[in-house]
């Protein structure tokens, strides 16, 4: 869990600097946001793929019944997440897109970021804790 947590600082600091760089311009700062939302995206990808491929299927074999179905929900809602955040990605990689629509950017972005946030949080704050009671309980 420690590495997923770290993923979470990660990607929670590159949406705080993707914030910054959007309140002091979009349009100055465009090349810098396009590469942060690819930098990101990276990192996105790798943590929702070890989710899937470890964190998941653990507790499914684990023998605890509530966090099976926890993580079982905790992964269908991602998928939607996921898709809509790699919706965003791809339309705002490239810094000739920010500028040509800074408006439908900075909408867009106020959702898709918002929604990522506020899992990253809900895991950090509901899930992971509740893994890590069963870890320490069989330990």
């Amino acid at each position: 869990l420690d590495k997923f947590k770290h993923q979470h600082t990660d990607i929670l600091r590159s949406i705080a600097t993707l914030r910054a760089l959007a309140q002091a311009g979009v349009e100055a700062n465009a090349s810098a946001i396009a590469q942060g939302i690819v930098a990101m995206s990276g990192t996105i990808k790798l943590h929702l793929a070890v989710e899937d491929q470890v964190l998941y299927p653990a507790l499914q074999r684990g023998g605890n019944a509530e966090l099976a179905r926890m993580g079982r929900q905790y992964q269908s809602e991602m998928a939607s997440i996921a898709s809509t955040y790699d919706a965003f990605a791809r339309r705002w990689n490239t810094a000739e897109s920010l500028r040509t629509d800074e408006k439908g950017f900075r909408s867009e972005a106020n959702v898709v970021l918002r929604k990522v946030y506020e899992r990253m949080q809900r895991e950090d704050r509901d899930f992971y804790p509740r893994i890590e009671e069963q870890e320490a309980a069989h330990a």
